[in-house]
């Protein structure tokens, strides 16, 4: 014979199992490069669960890293054909506006507040604007990148250090000629073959942010990081704008409240990080050096304006005045 207390189990369990799930009214799906350790990753977990206590639990955002959802490229296509609703991205989108391409111009912004301050200002909005109606993605915050410096395996400290130094550079036209302009001998290579290359001395010096100096293991065969702080660069946590056109007005500025809590999220976990790439490199050999970096921008200058299309050239004109 049951007890009364094995009835009521039996009674709390059956009702448990009949009791609904209450699932989100909408999800958005959130696809980018970057593995879970970067903070781009931790700060779209961040926005998710935002916006998941801003609209108590109607709107959950599902984050797929590592290309899980398709590379770059493939997510903007698809925000365009309303298959992927969210996406990180950056210059990028110039192949359907133009002025994303000032995101990542060569010495254009002196400073991370400089680049900061166009970001978050006229030129920004003009950016974004342009990249709504364009390319029907929509830009709600923004996260900065790592500068890229240049190490090697002796100081440089102006142009003139740089006479002869065989480098790896992207096969980006821009980044062959700025660098051909400042007096090193720029060679395109795929990032793979990097490390070995400067092993070997095919090379002698190559360029990228901490993070890449770092997790790359460049330390081992290059002794010098010199700040030349080259490309400055910010991207954006977008979504589509046909996603964004289904929302109410109250859940759309639900996502931009969750936007902005992440991006100030993101920079807490860049600025850390920065600290810790550079304390990391130190600690294992790596030597830091200032540079002339007004010296390296007046002679990239030329270089610069004549690879940006005639859309931007005014606007990296002004950016090189200032």
């Amino acid at each position: 014979m049951k007890t009364l207390a094995t009835r009521i189990s039996a009674v709390a369990a059956a009702a448990l199992i009949a009791a609904p799930v209450f699932a989100a009214d909408v999800t958005l799906k959130l696809g980018h490069l970057a593995n879970e350790d970067n903070s781009w990753h931790k700060a779209s977990v961040k926005f998710g669960e935002e916006l998941s206590a801003l609209t108590d639990g109607r709107i959950e955002v599902q984050v797929f890293p590592n290309e899980s959802l398709g590379k770059e490229i493939d997510l903007i296509n698809g925000m365009q054909l309303g298959t992927v609703d969210m996406t990180i991205t950056g210059e990028s989108l110039q192949n359907w506006a133009p002025m994303a391409a000032l995101l990542a111009v060569p010495y254009a912004y002196k400073s991370l507040e400089h680049m900061d301050e166009v970001a978050s200002g006229e030129i920004g909005d003009q950016i974004e604007a342009q990249i709504v109606e364009s390319a029907q993605i929509r830009p709600i915050a923004y996260f900065a990148r790592g500068p890229r410096d240049l190490t090697s395996n002796r100081p440089i400290t102006t142009p003139d250090d740089l006479d002869g130094l065989k480098m790896r550079v992207p096969n980006v036209p821009l980044f062959v000629d700025v660098w051909k302009t400042l007096g090193a001998q720029p060679t395109p290579m795929a990032f793979s073959e990097v490390f070995t290359s400067l092993q070997n001395g095919t090379i002698d010096a190559q360029e990228n942010p901490l993070a890449l100096i770092r997790s790359a293991s460049f330390n081992e065969v290059q002794s010098h990081v010199n700040l030349t702080d080259h490309v400055r660069s910010w991207i954006y946590l977008t979504i589509a704008e046909s996603t964004w056109n289904t929302l109410s007005e109250e859940d759309q500025g639900a996502v931009i409240q969750a936007a902005a809590t992440a991006q100030d999220y993101e920079r807490e976990l860049f600025e850390q990080s920065l600290a810790d790439d550079r304390a990391f490199l130190e600690d294992n050999g790596m030597t830091f050096v200032e540079v002339d970096a007004d010296a390296f921008a007046a002679k990239a200058k030329d270089a610069v304006l004549s690879n940006v299309s005639d859309d931007i050239r005014p606007v990296v004109e002004d950016l090189f005045a200032q």
